[in-house]
């Protein structure tokens, strides 16, 4: 799994990361993401486009690809080992 993502990576292609991303671009303001001319945009292109700041939407996906991973993660207090 990607751990993180980058402005130039292409809409699609942050689509495939994980399909909750679109609410994350439709939350701030990016609405057209499933049109088929945005999904060939990088991200940087696509917030150009739409007035946004493009760190700041890449920090938000990259604090959710975060979250998720550590949301994962096994709970290491209830890994069981032999002693």
């Amino acid at each position: 799994m990607i751990q993180q993502v980058t402005k130039d990576m292409i809409i699609a292609d942050l689509l495939k990361v994980d399909e909750e991303i679109a609410a994350i671009l439709i939350q701030n303001g990016m609405g057209c993401i499933f049109c088929p001319a945005s999904q060939g945009e990088s991200l940087e292109e696509a917030c150009f486009v739409h007035g946004m700041n493009p760190d700041e939407i890449m920090e938000d996906i990259n604090d959710y690809l975060a979250q998720k991973a550590e949301d994962m993660a096994p709970d290491e207090s209830q890994i069981i080992t032999e002693e």
